[in-house]
């Protein structure tokens, strides 16, 4: 058997080298590259080998541990999971820095590959520096912190490991049931260690994605279930996007006439104004499609896990005798609520279905109701989004507007904390699938400029602007510097409402006084006037202040222009939201207190759970 004697980290490498995926009818290497911020973990041996590859696997140099993963996860979402990224860092807290990241990934079920350094398995010079030391457990290091949010660990304390652990990592990420983050601690010693690996192991290998197939007769239950439908309503999560079929979905809307509803991972999955589209569905859903799930008789998720947003905390579909069907490959979502379970992949349930409903229609008072409630939301949302007709500070729907108008049907918008996702989620009206790229299934603030920046590297063609509030402008921006620098150019739009806005207004809404959200209600000797304008210059952006909506239309107007990153600053209102639309979402709010308003808020949320149990 021909080998060749490697160090484990050049063995790593180049294995990672050589894999390889199928998509759009090429074979192109899965992993576009490596997000590495080096130490004394991972600099002389993982640093040293990926010099070595960088022709054939390009490494970026990040300004913050999570900020890179987080690049990484946003270019594997934005390409619907079909390629992904590496991410390494030292032992310590450039590791750690990583877990949120890792957390995000894992409960958005996207692909990324985290290679931080460990401790010495020889422990021959134990405890290094950075070391975490559990004084209980001799084995345990702070990369055990990767567990519960990886969907595979292991812990490489020997060369020959490589053999069935990089196999194995590789299985997870592509995997479409269990796809999530998969972490490969990677002992500082043992990377250096040379081993004869067969030479077969680094061979070129091309994966193929699995489309799981559906039972034949929950196929056909799914379409008996529908023909025999008054009021159905499909769902569209983020599982019609992965599996690639938002066109067979839009064509099955098409001739049927089944309403679609969208999550914040499935919007785009139809145009906007598709005759089927009802918008966003749930908390932050449109009043078409909030209406239609409260009448429906039957509900089918397509790929979607039904988080508490989506269904309204379980209270939206009302109708006592409504049916829920969820498809999904996965088992673990596909049984929720109680719903009949069909597993397979939405692309393949979605076309056998279109095959069994071939001439059937949805019943004519289900569309036209349905069409009467897109009109009225329709109205809805060109209110809320039109420029303001005073000099009053603008909301966020009205910044959400001057954006829309200004962005092309091609443009991607990237958000993903506090109260934008609710209005975006509302209120964006995407054209094109791609279009909306929102991590809200574990709404991590910090994600969006660095998101912004994975989305730019998978999508080059497309712009991609992102939008931020200055609670999470103030959280991570560092990854501006490195949009300069690599030439990735954002346009970034920074709503400053000088503070949580989102959370103060929750606060208020469940009795309280405003406090510690607002920078005004926080402790403090002196009241911050934060420069963004100043800061984001300093990292190399172009950068300006809008101190009007019009002004902001023409700022984004120069941003399209400019030839790198450009931030644009307005000042918003932190208690305006859009009225229109949304549906309850479970809060608890305390049960006793000596505050009258949370007592009246607690009396409101003890009605809203015992309608729900009646």
């Amino acid at each position: 058997m021909s080998t060749l004697r490697l160090t484990a980290a050049q063995a790593a490498i180049r294995y990672l080298a050589n894999q390889f995926v199928e998509a759009d009818g090429r074979e192109v290497p899965y992993f576009a590259g490596v997000w590495a911020i080096f130490g004394h973990g991972n600099v002389a041996c993982l640093g040293e080998a990926l010099y070595d590859a960088r022709d054939a696997l390009p490494t970026y140099r990040a300004h913050n541990e999570q900020a890179m993963a987080h690049a990484a996860i946003a270019y594997a979402k934005q390409l619907r999971r079909r390629r992904a990224m590496i991410c390494t860092t030292s032992i310590g807290p450039g590791a750690t820095n990583m877990v949120t990241a890792a957390a995000l990934a894992h409960v958005n079920r996207l692909p990324v590959l985290l290679m931080p350094g460990d401790v010495y398995a020889s422990r021959r010079p134990d405890p290094v520096l950075q070391q975490v030391e559990d004084f209980g457990d001799g084995a345990i290091s702070a990369n055990d912190c990767f567990r519960p949010v990886s969907r595979y660990f292991d812990r490489l304390v020997r060369p020959e490991q490589l053999l069935d652990a990089l196999p194995r990592a590789m299985a997870t990420l592509l995997d479409p049931v269990n796809c999530g983050p998969a972490t490969l601690a990677f002992c500082q010693d043992v990377q250096a260690e040379a081993f004869d690996f067969p030479a077969r192991f680094f061979e070129r290998r091309v994966w193929r994605a699995r489309k799981p197939q559906a039972e034949a007769n929950d196929i056909e239950s799914l379409a008996s279930a529908i023909r025999a439908a008054k009021a159905p309503l499909l769902i569209a999560g983020g599982g019609v996007l992965y599996a690639g079929a938002e066109q067979i979905l839009s064509q099955l809307a098409k001739t049927t006439g089944l309403p679609v509803a969208e999550t914040q991972a499935g919007k785009g999955a139809l145009a906007w104004d598709h005759p089927s589209a009802l918008g966003s569905i749930g908390v932050t859903g449109s009043s078409a499609a909030n209406e239609a799930a409260a009448t429906a008789d039957l509900v089918v998720g397509l790929g979607t896990r039904l988080q508490d947003f989506t269904s309204g905390s379980r209270t939206l579909f009302e109708r006592s005798d409504a049916k829920l069907i969820q498809v999904n490959v996965a088992a673990h979502d596909a049984h929720k609520h109680g719903a009949e379970a069909v597993i397979g992949d939405a692309a393949s349930v979605l076309q056998a279905l279109a095959n069994k409903l071939e001439g059937w229609q949805v019943p004519g008072a289900w569309c036209d109701a349905n069409a009467g409630r897109v009109a009225g939301w329709t109205k809805a949302v060109d209110a809320a989004t039109a420029a303001p007709k005073t000099q009053a500070l603008p909301s966020d729907a009205q910044v959400i507007g001057a954006v829309q108008r200004n962005s092309d049907e091609n443009a991607v918008v990237v958000c993903a904390a506090g109260g934008l996702p609710g209005e975006l989620h509302k209120l964006w009206r995407t054209a094109k699938p791609g279009g909306y790229h929102l991590e809200y299934g574990f709404s991590c603030m910090g994600y969006e400029i660095a998101g912004g920046l994975g989305v730019k590297i998978a999508a080059p063609e497309r712009d991609v602007v992102v939008m931020v509030g200055d609670g999470s402008y103030l959280m991570m921006n560092s990854e501006i510097a490195t949009s300069v620098m690599l030439g990735k150019k954002l346009t970034i739009v920074v709503l400053d409402n000088r503070g949580y806005g989102c959370i103060n207004r929750l606060q208020r809404s469940t009795g309280s006084e405003s406090f510690n959200n607002l920078l005004a209600d926080a402790a403090h000797e002196t009241l911050p006037d934060v420069d963004f304008v100043a800061h984001a210059a300093s990292m190399g952006a172009i950068a300006e202040k809008a101190h009007s909506i019009a002004a902001l239309e023409a700022a984004l107007a120069r941003a399209k222009q400019a030839d790198h990153t450009s931030v644009i600053v307005i000042d918003t209102d932190p208690l305006k939201t859009t009225e229109a639309g949304g549906w309850w979402w479970d809060v608890a709010v305390p049960e006793v207190s000596e505050r009258a308003e949370v007592r009246a808020a607690r009396a409101a949320y003890e009605d809203k759970i015992n309608e729900k149990k009646t």
